[in-house]
């Protein structure tokens, strides 16, 4: 099971969180990454946890003002990106072009989908793994494993039928370690969540908690 957890632009420490994932992940054996803002990328990997983009542009090098270089992620130490989140939309022409530049740059690629139907078609891009999640539940109090399971074996069984090796992660909602054996369950492999160890008191309990039934 992987656990991505993406800080969005909430004022939390990024240097706080990361840390607190590297020790949960060292002391569980379990694998969790950190997706700060692209201007901490540097600084959080320094900490040794598994860092992650937030997203990286289509484009390569040129004249490209405001864009997020793949290239330029990697080189501070990411080890993947996000791409196509639900609160930072792209066209299929964008996200593949992304999925593209980041494997010219050698990152991991986790695509957004809002529901199956688009967890095929981002499946059929490539990418290391398509994360399934509803909109509608993201930073809410119920996990999507718990509120909709079937978008959840949906999705998986979509990603298969185009390509087996795409991986299917699921967010929305997640925020304890029982929402995380439910996506289990389900036959997700991957989680990936913000609100409940971002905005946590205290994002070490968060993440024990969150690893306890894996």
């Amino acid at each position: 099971m992987f656990i991505l957890v993406n800080l969005k632009a909430y004022p939390c420490d990024p240097i706080e969180v990361a840390t607190a994932a590297r020790d949960v992940a060292e002391s569980s054996g379990v694998r969790i990454a950190v997706a700060p803002q692209a201007a901490d990328l540097s600084r959080v990997a320094e900490t040794d946890v598994e860092t992650w983009a937030q997203h990286v542009s289509s484009n390569g090098h040129g004249s490209y003002t405001g864009s997020t270089l793949a290239e330029a992620v990697a080189d501070n130490g990411a080890a993947g990106t996000l791409i196509n989140h639900s609160e930072n939309r792209r066209k299929l022409a964008d996200i593949d072009g992304s999925v593209t530049a980041a494997e010219r740059a050698g990152l991991e690629t986790i695509v957004c989908a809002n529901n199956p139907t688009q967890t095929g078609a981002a499946a059929a891009l490539g990418p290391d793994a398509v994360a399934v999640e509803p909109p509608e539940l993201i930073g809410g109090d119920v996990s999507v494993s718990t509120a909709d399971p079937g978008i959840v074996e949906d999705a998986v069984a979509a990603a298969a039928a185009v390509d087996p090796d795409v991986e299917v992660f699921c967010g929305a909602g997640v925020s304890t370690g029982e929402d995380v054996a439910a996506a289990a369950d389900l036959g997700a492999s991957g989680i990936l969540l913000a609100s409940g160890v971002a905005k946590a008191d205290d994002p070490e309990a968060a993440l024990v908690d969150l690893v306890s039934e894996i």
